[in-house]
């Protein structure tokens, strides 16, 4: 049974052999707590080499398990797995991961030194008698923003046929506006997010006399280079990349319910807006820009694993691929064949083999 100590509210009345007691019993009960702490830090020692072991046999389980899997792949003529790259979110996340280490400098940007655009002298007010030791650089990165205004003086010749010629304006020239201002539109509004009235206010902030209509002019007016590039990007992943990845989710368009589809790989990644997230859509997206339907082997396979009926596979049965440039030639082929183009059950299977047709024919996909 444990002791009953005298109260310590009122030590100042105790007797000589009541402080005895109380301070024996604290002693004792302080070597008891002291054993206690021992025992518990001998059994979190314990149960952190316990857990250090689980560790290593889940990552030694996990790496097994991971080779299993290659292998049943291996064995079953499967695509190897991606090869995805560890995020480093949980390393962030670490504690102490952000302290910094002692006795290291603050880390900057340092390589840029070498393009230096302007060198500004400040004088030291030294006393008399002092002597000069030369400079102590400071470097500062900074942004000019400034509005310019480019008068181009063509020249004007009066051949002696009677005929006028005016030298040219330099490439990218053609409109009111500048090379660099459009680029600057595009990154603020593409990449920045900005919307076109905060565009406009931005740039007369600055000094640039443009109005909302010509921003938007300058976003939506001659994008066939941007169109072209997107499709040369989108066709070359689909050409080489060893994996594609898929992805879509509901968008906003012209006041419109749509679904944008996003196709990337490892070094590649597109998007496509339209109205439809059907099968039939995104295979016309998989064909990276062809216009064109192709009846093959590869046509003809799917239509078999899509369960057309075997007249209808019969009809457009060949001996060699038929390229057609167009929908409006290939729906003249198939009613050339007997095929109801206005039954919309059939026609769909038959123009989802052909758009894969057309995709294997152009080589896409072909990993």
């Amino acid at each position: 049974m444990k002791k009953r100590l005298p109260s310590v509210e009122h030590i100042e009345t105790l007797s000589l052999l009541a402080m005895r007691r109380l301070v024996g019993g604290l002693v004792e009960e302080l070597q008891a707590l002291k054993a206690e702490v021992a025992t518990l830090r001998s059994e979190n020692e314990a149960l952190r080499e316990d857990n250090a072991q689980l560790r290593l046999d889940n990552a030694r389980l996990k790496a097994e398990n991971q080779q299993l899997r290659d292998e049943i792949a291996r064995l079953k003529n499967l695509p190897p797995r991606p090869p995805f790259r560890p995020s480093g979110m949980e390393k962030a996340t670490e504690p102490g991961n952000g302290d910094r280490a002692a006795g290291k400098s603050p880390r900057g940007p340092k390589r840029d030194t070498n393009r230096i655009t302007r060198t500004v002298t400040l004088r030291a007010d030294a006393p008399e008698g002092s002597r000069f030791k030369g400079y102590k650089s400071f470097f500062v990165r900074d942004l000019v923003l400034a509005a310019e205004l480019v008068n181009y003086r063509r020249e004007r010749w009066l051949t002696p046929e009677g005929k006028v010629i005016i030298a040219p304006l330099p490439e990218g020239v053609s409109s009111g506006f500048g090379r660099n201002l459009r680029r600057a539109c595009l990154a603020l509004h593409a990449q920045g997010q900005v919307t076109t009235p905060r565009l406009t206010a931005i740039l007369n902030s600055i000094g640039v006399e443009i109005s909302k209509r010509q921003v938007v002019r300058l976003l939506t007016t001659d994008l066939e280079q941007f169109v072209e590039e997107d499709s040369a990007v989108l066709h070359a992943g689909l050409v080489s990349a060893p994996f594609i990845t898929v992805d879509d989710t509901g968008a906003r368009h012209n006041r419109r319910n749509a679904f944008t589809t996003q196709i990337g790989g490892e070094r590649f990644s597109t998007f496509r807006t339209s109205l439809s997230k059907s099968r039939l859509n995104f295979l016309s997206v998989l064909r990276a820009g062809h216009q064109g339907y192709v009846l093959n082997d590869e046509a003809m396979n799917w239509l078999k694993a899509q369960g057309v009926e075997h007249a209808i596979t019969t009809k457009l049965q060949i001996n060699r691929p038929a390229i057609f440039a167009d929908q409006a030639a290939f729906l003249e082929h198939l009613v050339s064949k007997g095929i109801d183009i206005l039954d919309r059950q059939l026609l769909r299977p038959v123009a989802e083999a052909a758009i894969w047709g057309a995709i294997r024919h152009h080589g896409l996909l072909g990993r």
